[in-house]
């Protein structure tokens, strides 16, 4: 950990509200105190159009990340609060349970469920010879209707939702929840992952209007050919206002590239803007982008507010991972660029804007466009000027002076910290590995290496297995036609892992956190994969 500096503000902590009634309500309230110092946490005990009013008015004086919310309830305020929603999901274990506990109570079961059966529960029926009736409801009408019909037709005892549960207590039959505490840790984990790189995102990169970039050419290590080649074609780029794409693997230095091409730009005393399309959930990526006038949605800032394509006027908007934009966006920004104006949420006069657009990605653009998952229209007017970086593994030469401008930024943070001294048998090393992570996972090894301060700074191989022990295979990362990762290789361009294959990496790496930096990928990123293998 590197020490704050005296007057650097103290981050704060995400802010998540869990919005419950009842039973569910008191189960959050459970659970809440073990996320105690990880997040600023608000139980709001209210339903549907009560929860609408109540988040709209307080979003209007507190800050609030992401929301948490089940069933039905969860489904009323999707589309009407403009924040992250995450939804509490029952396991097959936590229905398993909710199944032993009502089957102790009676012989005749039910369950609603919201919006969606359930065809777990045939298995369960087959193999425990339970009676068990299915429902499923989408109103709050509908969810009463279907615990009055299970009632009429002599069920004892109900499993479901929150508002399930209550309606059958409420008729005299015993309600048993279908959640358990482990499916709302399960909620909180996924809306920290959702928050965090939410905030660090608001910290630094999309509100970032300072003129000032931290990077320049000089800060392009390496005497290789390719780096010799990007340089100088950033330099040529620099001279021209035309759109540049960069295209290039996770952890090569996209934005530094970026940052370089604005400094050394006509526009280096203009604004710099950066923002991580991947990392900013959908639902606030347009406003984020474009803006809002007054009222434009739910939640909406009163008297509107500038987005980000607006803040770069006169500077440069930097679009990292944009084949991660959704598609509806993707048109609105093809208008920005062939129009030079944007036109905010809500409104109906459009903004002129002088921005110089440098758009980033480690997909194969071109082939999402042959998929069908890109706007073929908009990445021709991206790759007008292409930057690529080379990866780490074709730069092996590169490695020595790489590592020593590394260092010093890590030391500058840390005054501490010792010089490192590579023995004769760990540079060899480092330049057979194929870094799938780039010069990311180069610099995460080091800050490793730092903290675990060698004696006399010496690094031999040893001590590198110890830190690192994925140096030990040496194979070139799949292509982007190898459909199985293994786990110390880091996705393709255009190859999104297997629940296998992500599943033999957590393993490999032992946490969520290793296996980002190894890989090189964002929490969201991983949060969505992980959700999608599900």
């Amino acid at each position: 950990m590197h020490p704050r500096r005296a007057d650097a503000p103290t981050p704060r902590l995400p802010v998540i509200w869990t919005v419950a009634v009842s039973r569910l309500s008191q189960l959050f309230n459970e659970v809440i105190p073990e996320f105690d110092g990880r997040a600023e946490i608000h139980a709001i005990p209210l339903g549907y159009d009560e929860a609408v009013q109540h988040i709209r008015q307080r979003l209007q004086r507190q800050p609030c990340d992401v929301l948490i919310s089940a069933g039905s309830n969860a489904a009323y305020l999707r589309n009407r609060v403009a924040r992250p929603l995450v939804l509490v999901r029952a396991s097959g274990f936590d229905l398993m349970q909710a199944l032993s506990r009502a089957r102790r109570i009676s012989e005749r079961i039910g369950v609603v469920t919201h919006e969606s059966d359930l065809p777990v529960f045939a298995e369960f029926q087959r193999s425990f010879g339970l009676d068990i009736a299915q429902r499923s409801f989408v109103t709050a009408e509908d969810a009463r209707a279907c615990v009055a019909d299970l009632i009429a037709r002599g069920v004892g005892a109900i499993v479901g939702t929150g508002l399930v549960t209550d309606l059958a207590e409420q008729a005299g039959v015993t309600g048993v929840l279908m959640y358990s505490a482990e499916s709302i840790r399960q909620a909180f984990d996924s809306a920290l992952d959702v928050a965090r790189p939410l905030l660090q995102e608001h910290r630094d990169s999309p509100r970032r209007r300072s003129s000032a970039t931290r990077f320049g050419l000089d800060d392009l290590s390496g005497e290789s050919q390719g780096m010799h080649e990007l340089r100088e074609r950033i330099q040529q780029a620099a001279q021209s206002e035309a759109t540049v794409l960069i295209q290039g693997e996770s952890g090569t230095g996209k934005e530094l590239a970026a940052q370089a091409l604005h400094a050394s730009s006509a526009r280096r005393r203009g604004p710099f803007v950066a923002v991580n399309c991947s990392a900013i959930p959908e639902s606030l990526l347009e406003s984020e982008l474009f803006g809002h006038d007054d009222g434009a949605f739910t939640g909406a800032r009163r008297g509107g507010r500038s987005g980000l394509i607006e803040a770069a006027h006169r500077g440069s908007l930097f679009l990292d991972e944009i084949g991660d934009m959704p598609g509806s966006l993707q048109t609105r920004l093809l208008r920005v660029l062939e129009e030079r104006e944007v036109l905010r949420l809500g409104a109906t006069q459009a903004h002129s804007v002088d921005v110089r657009i440098i758009a980033a990605s480690h997909v194969d653009l071109r082939h999402a466009v042959q998929e069908g998952r890109f706007r073929r229209d908009l990445f021709y007017r991206l790759d007008v000027l292409r930057l690529v970086m080379p990866s780490l593994r074709d730069r092996p030469d590169d490695l020595p002076a790489l590592i020593d401008a590394l260092l010093t930024r890590l030391r500058s943070r840390n005054q501490s910290a010792p010089a490192l001294h590579f023995s004769t048998d760990a540079l060899p090393l480092l330049q057979a590995h194929s870094w799938p992570g780039n010069v990311r996972e180069l610099r995460n090894l080091l800050e490793r290496l730092l903290i675990s301060r060698p004696d006399q700074g010496r690094v031999d191989s040893a001590l590198l297995f110890r830190h690192a022990p994925e140096l030990a295979t040496h194979s070139a990362p799949a292509s982007p036609t190898t459909p199985v990762l293994h786990a110390t290789s880091a996705p393709s361009q255009s190859t999104r892992p297997s629940p296998k294959a992500l599943n033999e990496a957590l393993a490999h790496y032992g946490s969520r956190e290793a296996l980002q930096k190894a890989w090189g990928i964002s929490r969201t990123t991983l949060w969505r994969w992980m959700r999608s293998a599900d």
